[in-house]
Parts: C-alpha cells; sequence; structure tokens
C-alpha cells in the first residue's frame, strides 16, 4: 500500500487553517473529490460525505472534500463554491484543487489519477490510500470500509458512532434497545 500523495489546495472552507496529510495523520481520512455541478456528486457524494462528517467522530475520522474542477472552469469558481457549500449546508472542510497552468485536471486530481468526479479515497491512520473509487457507493459500504479502518487501530471503536450503550443499563432509549446480560430466563 502506497503513501496517499499530497494535495495541492488553493483555498480552504469551513477549516480554521489549511490541512494537510500530516496534520491528520492519526485519523482516518475519507476523501471526496466532486465538482459541484456534476450530478452524481451534487444528489448523492457530497450529502453522503457530510453524513460521514456528522455521524463519525472527529477524532477517528477526518472527512474533507476536494473541489475538482476539471471543466467549466470559469463557472466553478471559489466565490461559487463558497455559495454552494453555504446553500447545501456543507460543514464538513473543503478544499478547491490546485489548477495546473495550461492542464484542464487539477493538481491534487491528477496526482492521484483520478477519473472523475465523484471519486472517494479512504485514507488510513498512517497515510496509506486504502481505497480510491470512482462513481457512486452506498452508504453501506463506505460505512463498513471506514470501521475496518477505525478498527485497525486495535482498540474498542464503538464510541466512534456517538454514544453507545455499553454502560450494561437495560432498556430502551431513542438510539436502541439495550439487553440487561446480567437478567436469565426463566
Amino acid at each position: 500500500m502506497a503513501p496517499a500523495p499530497p494535495w495541492h489546495v488553493s483555498a480552504w472552507f469551513n477549516a480554521p487553517q489549511p490541512l494537510s496529510l500530516e496534520g491528520l495523520r492519526g485519523r482516518v481520512i475519507v476523501l471526496h473529490a466532486f465538482q459541484m455541478l456534476c450530478p452524481g456528486c451534487v444528489s448523492h457524494s457530497v450529502p453522503q460525505a457530510e453524513r460521514v462528517h456528522r455521524l463519525l467522530a472527529a477524532d477517528d475520522v477526518a472527512v474533507v472534500g476536494l473541489h475538482t474542477v476539471f471543466e467549466h472552469h470559469a463557472a466553478m469558481t471559489p466565490v461559487a463554491l463558497q455559495a454552494f457549500l453555504h446553500e447545501y449546508r456543507v460543514t464538513h472542510t473543503v478544499g478547491v484543487d490546485a489548477a495546473r497552468p495550461g492542464e484542464a485536471v487539477p493538481a491534487t486530481m491528477h496526482a492521484y489519477g483520478m477519473q472523475g468526479t465523484p471519486t472517494l479515497c479512504l485514507i488510513d491512520r498512517t497515510g496509506r490510500l486504502r481505497l480510491q473509487h470512482f462513481g457512486r457507493l452506498d452508504d453501506m459500504v463506505i460505512g463498513a470500509e471506514i470501521m475496518a479502518l477505525v478498527h485497525e487501530r486495535g482498540d474498542n471503536a464503538a464510541a466512534t458512532l456517538g454514544k453507545s450503550r455499553s454502560d450494561g443499563i437495560a432498556g430502551c432509549a431513542p438510539s436502541g434497545c439495550a439487553v440487561n446480560r446480567d437478567e436469565r430466563h426463566s
């Protein structure tokens, strides 16, 4: 497994400071490349990435969007992207893939050899590119792949999905029903 190529980003949104692979080391990175005028990105991959961002703990999983413009360059400017992120209520960090002079395909997209958008990349805690997929992936498949990488650390990552009922208390709550393992069936 090869190390993930570095990112070449010209602007960041929803981030107090620029991100880097090195700065996110120790977390699983969900990198989703998209274009705001790509129908599959708008209807599926951007909302999917936002769900992952909202559901999984930030200390285990970092979701990073990469706006990889390879067509309609004049229409997909950083100003237009900022409005898009606001209108679609995107709260995860998004970077603008840096243009390469005289080339249609931006720098990070080129470095990763992406075929188009949407593209999903999963990078493990040590910075190795573990999955790269062009096109739509089912939520359950992505969730399973992410959690497999989270569990590679070897500790109990159940808390990644929020507050789990691991306190031994039986009963039902809005999040689910817990079994009282101390009771015997009579």
